[in-house]
């Protein structure tokens, strides 16, 4: 298997890397000091290759050397729509000699810049920004589905991609079926002439499961299946699934990737033959950010290196914390070796993140929230991947309105707690837990 490295994007200048152009891959009239999308080929043209480590990927990546009115940060550009000085521009637009914006549904300065960034930092060819994770994957599906159409799914997976694809899909009859995560023998007999797509998470929410990509890759190519693995808890960072061939990586840029709590967004990466269509739909369903949105996406982004960094540690440091603890039960984290899938996640990734999930030793759920409610540095709340440590009760918080049975099924147990590490000092994330598992006997 591949090894993950987030250096390994081939662009020979960080500044002028991916271009993330619509599908009528317009030309633009300044090339000179334009998202190019320069590959190694490029480099007698455009010089030396820049540097490729993480966080010059971060800071540089997808943008323009020098910006309007020399700014150093992309301006905001609040424009629903954008003026043509003549008919003349207007129709090298139409005819694709320029590339510019028309109106913002179909695109935004702003938006180019953070889709170039992203694209760059997952190896992928394009990218395209949604108002959400869940709007991502639905435009992606609404895109690539048709009645009649079937999808396979590995079952350990966000609830609310689940519910859209049981509920709302089979309302337009496209069938979804459901095989247990990591059971490849399954997943490919339960293809069939009409299967279009393979989903899965990796690692899964909230159980931390991790997919073998190169056996899932293989499995879609050998039966001509597209792929889609949502990539959200592993990050470029830690994880490059296009790198084992899977044909879109889906993340919730809400989470480690804006990284402050404090926005919406979704992306898809993949190749730009297969985003132009789910391109060209997204300007109809209109699930686009605001460009206020996305400058704060794009500036969380100049450290997501840095941070991703401090999660890997502080997870892995509070996960073996817990997992010595005499009140778990049981640690869900693919960084520990008692981790069902910890051999996949060591093969392919760089790092396991900050998100943990484990169970609180005889305990009922009343008894698990007394933990969750004296914790005193993690807030309560749903997410994660932001600087803040988050802590929350899937039972509660996600899954109160599902009968046991259903719960059960899902492998939400009531004395589940999820724990997402921040960014603040390890060793007081530890003292957090340690005395909220010993308040929570008091």
């Amino acid at each position: 298997m591949k090894t993950n490295s987030i250096g390994s994007v081939d662009t020979t200048d960080l500044l002028t890397c991916v271009s993330a152009a619509p599908s009528s891959s317009r030309a633009t009239s300044d090339p000179e000091n334009a998202l190019s999308g320069a590959t190694s080929s490029d480099t007698a043209t455009a010089g030396s290759p820049m540097p490729r480590g993480a966080s010059t990927q971060c800071v540089h990546g997808g943008e323009l050397r020098q910006k309007s009115e020399g700014a150093i940060a992309t301006p905001i550009y609040s424009a629903s729509t954008f003026t043509f000085e003549s008919t003349d521009q207007l129709l090298d637009f139409v005819e694709g000699r320029q590339q510019r914006e028309e109106y913002a549904r179909y695109g935004n300065p702003n938006e180019k810049v953070v889709e170039a960034k992203l694209a760059a930092l997952e190896g992928a060819e394009d990218a395209i920004l949604y108002s959400s994770g869940m709007a991502a994957i639905v435009g992606l599906l609404m895109s690539r589905l048709s009645a009649g159409d079937e999808i396979v799914f590995f079952d350990q997976c966000y609830h609310r991609s689940r519910e859209f694809c049981s509920k709302h899909l089979a309302r337009f009859g496209v069938v979804t079926r459901q095989v247990p995560t990591g059971d490849f023998a399954a997943m490919e007999a339960a293809i069939n002439s009409k299967t279009k797509l393979l989903v899965s998470e990796s690692p899964t929410n909230p159980h931390l499961t991790c997919v073998d990509l190169e056996q899932f890759a293989a499995i879609g190519k050998a039966h001509e299946v597209e792929t889609l693995i949502d990539a959200t808890l592993a990050t470029p960072f830690n994880l490059k699934p296009i790198d084992y061939g899977v044909d879109y990586v889906l993340h919730s840029a809400t989470k480690y990737l804006g990284g402050h709590n404090d926005l919406l967004a979704g992306v898809i990466c993949g190749r730009r033959e297969l985003l132009d269509p789910i391109r060209a739909l997204r300007g109809c369903l209109g699930s686009v950010s605001s460009p206020h949105n996305l400058y704060l996406l794009e500036r969380g982004l100049k450290t997501f290196a840095l941070r991703m960094a401090r999660h890997n540690d502080n997870g892995l440091a509070v996960a073996q914390f817990l997992e010595n603890h005499p009140r778990i039960e049981r640690v869900f984290y693919p960084g520990l070796a008692s981790h069902p899938t910890h051999a996949i996640a060591s093969q392919q990734m760089r790092g396991f993140g900050g998100l943990i999930t484990f169970t609180v030793k005889d305990a009922d759920w009343k008894a698990s929230s007394r933990v969750v409610d004296a914790a005193r540095l993690a807030r309560i709340a749903p997410s994660l991947g932001g600087v803040e440590s988050l802590i929350e009760q899937p039972l509660v918080m996600s899954y109160f309105s599902y009968s046991p049975e259903e719960r059960a099924s899902f492998g939400i147990a009531d004395n589940m707690i999820r724990f997402s590490c921040g960014i603040e000092d390890p060793a007081d994330l530890i003292a957090d837990l340690d005395q909220a598992l010993s308040a929570a006997d008091e």
